[in-house]
């Protein structure tokens, strides 16, 4: 219904492998959902949209709308997320056919992992919307586990981990979390008033870490990947 002005009842049960009844009792749930669905009668009859539904196309052109699909397109790789995927489908519907596929592709390494924190990331996700606690189990890098309850604030991807980043009420401080780390983690009922965490966000930003140059003796077969850090300049041939 996005794409065209009018579709038929008949071209929809084609498309779906439905009865056009069922066409019937879906255009009426939409309806009911507030979504402004039109009829018109006839024989070039069927539905549509009113246009005020509709994204003004002047304000996005092709380009702009591949650009979006091309973050979606990353962005559901790396979360897993039925909302993402629903997104994703919305502006496709708004891209022409006959448009050139994007010129960029994002692709990410399809671990096992990643759905293992499906859940957690929900979790999560839910609790900064709902501005809920979360606690949990925390596992450091040498194993030892300590209990945390947290308010959360952000979810941040980084290099190919997910991380939580919120208030510790146990240390009294702003800490980012590794969710691999994770361990049995629970959304409170209890809610909380969010902090000033624009500051911590800016603080964050002009954090500038102490630096040690450091020279190593590599081999050719892992040269790209010290290019690919730390750029040309800082190659030098060995004999």
């Amino acid at each position: 219904l996005l794409k065209k002005d009018i579709v038929s009842t008949k071209k929809f049960a084609q498309l779906f492998n439905v009865s056009k009844r069922t066409i019937l009792r879906d255009m009426e749930t939409l309806s009911l959902s507030n979504i402004p669905i039109y009829s018109i009668h006839g024989i070039n009859g069927g539905y549509g949209i009113m246009d005020e539904y509709k994204v003004d196309k002047r304000l996005l052109s092709s380009s702009d709308l591949e650009n979006i699909l091309t973050a979606l397109g990353g962005l559901g790789q790396i979360l897993i997320s039925e909302e993402v995927e629903v997104t994703i489908k919305k502006i496709e519907a708004m891209v022409s056919p006959l448009s050139p596929k994007g010129s960029i592709r994002l692709s990410f390494y399809d671990w096992e992992g990643r759905s293992d924190i499906l859940q957690t990331l929900k979790i999560c996700q839910e609790s900064i919307l709902k501005r809920r606690l979360v606690s949990f189990n925390y596992m450091d890098k040498n194993g030892s586990a300590t209990n945390r309850i947290v308010e959360p604030y952000q979810l941040h991807f980084s290099e190919s981990s997910w991380y939580l980043k919120g208030f510790c009420l146990h240390r009294q401080r702003y800490r980012t979390f590794k969710l691999f780390r994770i361990d049995h983690l629970i959304m409170d009922e209890n809610t909380f008033n969010p902090r000033d965490y624009l500051v911590e966000q800016e603080h964050e930003a002009s954090y500038q870490p102490q630096l040690v140059a450091i020279k190593a003796l590599i081999s050719p077969s892992i040269k790209d990947q010290f290019i690919e850090r730390y750029g040309r300049k800082s190659i030098e041939n060995y004999s």
